[in-house]
C-alpha cells in the first residue's frame, strides 16, 4: 500500500525533522527495527521512514505512539502558545482528495459522526478510565482512514471533523484523569484537523478547551491569551459557541485576577446566550450548555474575584435541578458551592457540603474532581487555623 502525505498536514519543516532524528534515536536506542516500530505503533514501515528522515512531519499522533511503545519522552512539548498564533494568523489548508487506499463514501461518514455523540453523550455518566481507551481506540481508527483511504472532499472535510471532534473529546477525558501532556497534544493535533475541515469553530473549541486546562493547572497568563485568541479567531461562530467561548474566557481572566475582562466576558456570554434561537444550526458538541451552567460558571468567577457569598445562591439553584446521574458534574459543583461558604466564612457549611459528595458513585480515574475535594478540605483548615476560637477577644492594634 502506498503511504501518502497525510491530507491537509503541512510539509515537514526543520521542527518536524529534527523530530524525526529524535524518533529514529529513540527506537535504535531501544533496540527496535522499522519494522518492528512499525508493528508496535499500528503506522507502515514506509510512512515512518519518512518521518524520521523528515520527509513527513512527525505529528502529535506518530510521537505519542512513539513515546508509548518506548516509554520515553522525545522532543520537545508543543508550544500551545506559538501554535495558537499560528492559527489565528494562518489561512485553513484546503484538503486534497487522497488517492490510497480504499474509498469511503457517506454511509461510512455518517456512522463515525453517530459514533461521536454517542460517546460524547457517554462522558456525562461514564467515567474517564473507562471512556478513554474506548475514545482513542475510535480516534485511532479515523485517523488511520484519513491516511490511507480515498474520499471525495466532502467527505474528507466530513472525516476531518469527527477526527477533530474526537480529539477535543479524548482531551477533554484525559485532562478529566489527570493525563495533561497526552491531553494537550490530543487538542493541538485535533485544531490540525479542524483547521483542514476548515472549522474555524471546532478548532477555537479545541483551544478554548486547552485554555481551560492551562488555567488549571499550568501558566495562567498563557491561558488567558489562548482562550482570547480563541474568541477572536472564531468570529462567526453560532451564539452558544460564542457563550461557550467567552465562559472559557472569563475563566482564565478570573484566575489570572483580571476582574475586568472576567466581567466583560460574563456579560458577553450572557449577550451571545439571548442571541440563540431555532433558526440558528449549532454543532452539537454544544448540547450542554444552558442558563445552568453559565450560572455555575459565574458562581465559580465570584469565587475567585469575589465576593464569594453571592456564589452561594447561583450554585444551590443549579444543583436544585441538575441530573443526578452526572455524578461527577454534580460533584464537582458542590466542591465549588462549599467553597463559596469557606471562602464567605461559614467552614461549618463548607464541611457540610463537602460531606455530602458521594465519591463511591463517580470513577476514581476523575483526577480532577479528587483535585477539587483536595483543594477545598484544604482550604478549609487553613481557614480554621486563622479563625479565632468562640469567645476568644481579638487583641486590640
Amino acid at each position: 500500500m502506498t503511504m501518502e502525505q497525510p491530507e491537509g498536514l503541512p510539509p515537514s519543516t526543520p521542527d518536524t525533522a529534527d523530530l524525526g532524528v529524535h524518533l529514529r534515536a529513540a527506537r535504535e536506542a531501544a533496540g527496535h527495527s522499522l519494522a518492528g516500530m512499525a508493528a508496535l505503533t499500528h503506522f507502515s514501515k514506509p510512512y515512518l521512514g519518512l518521518v524520521e528522515t523528515g520527509r513527513r512531519p512527525a505529528t502529535p499522533d506518530v510521537v505519542e505512539r512513539y513515546e508509548h511503545a518506548l516509554g520515553v519522552p522525545i522532543g520537545t512539548p508543543a508550544d500551545p502558545v506559538r501554535l495558537t498564533h499560528e492559527w489565528l494568523l494562518g489561512d485553513p489548508p484546503v484538503p486534497r482528495q487522497l488517492r490510497a487506499g480504499r474509498r469511503i463514501g457517506t454511509s461510512l461518514i455518517e456512522t463515525l459522526e453517530s459514533r461521536v455523540i454517542e460517546l460524547r453523550h457517554l462522558d456525562d455518566t461514564v467515567g474517564s478510565r473507562t471512556l478513554l481507551p474506548v475514545i482513542r481506540t475510535e480516534l485511532d481508527q479515523a485517523e488511520h482512514l484519513a491516511r490511507t483511504a480515498s474520499y471525495t472532499d466532502a467527505s474528507g472535510k466530513r472525516l476531518y471533523t469527527v477526527i477533530g471532534e474526537l480529539a477535543q473529546l479524548a482531551g477533554w477525558v484525559a485532562s478529566d484523569a489527570g493525563r495533561y501532556p497526552d491531553a494537550q497534544r490530543l487538542y493541538l493535533s485535533g485544531v490540525t484537523a479542524a483547521d483542514t475541515a476548515g472549522d474555524r469553530a471546532l478548532g477555537a473549541q479545541l483551544l478554548s478547551s486547552l485554555a481551560y486546562q492551562i488555567t488549571n493547572v499550568g501558566k495562567r497568563d498563557d491561558a488567558l491569551l489562548i482562550a482570547r485568541s480563541a474568541v477572536t479567531g472564531a468570529p462567526h461562530a453560532s451564539p452558544l459557541v460564542r457563550a461557550l467561548l467567552l465562559e472559557r474566557l472569563a475563566w482564565a481572566a478570573a484566575r489570572a485576577r483580571d476582574t475586568d475582562t472576567t466581567r466583560r466576558a460574563l456579560d458577553a456570554v450572557d449577550d451571545a446566550y439571548d442571541q440563540r434561537s431555532d433558526g440558528i444550526a449549532e454543532p452539537e458538541w454544544v448540547y450542554w450548555l444552558n442558563r445552568t451552567e453559565i450560572d455555575v460558571m459565574a458562581a465559580r468567577c465570584l469565587i475567585e474575584l469575589g465576593p464569594p457569598a453571592a456564589a452561594e445562591p447561583l450554585l444551590t439553584r443549579a444543583l436544585a435541578t441538575y441530573n443526578r446521574d452526572h455524578a461527577r458534574e454534580v460533584a464537582l459543583y458542590q466542591t465549588w458551592l462549599a467553597e463559596s461558604h469557606a471562602r464567605a466564612g461559614d467552614l461549618d457549611a463548607a464541611r457540610e457540603v463537602l460531606a455530602r459528595i458521594d465519591t463511591t458513585a463517580i470513577d476514581a480515574g476523575s483526577a480532577r474532581l479528587h483535585r477539587r475535594i483536595a483543594a477545598v478540605d484544604r482550604l478549609i483548615e487553613r481557614s480554621a487555623q486563622k479563625k479565632p476560637a468562640t469567645g476568644t477577644r481579638r487583641p486590640t492594634q
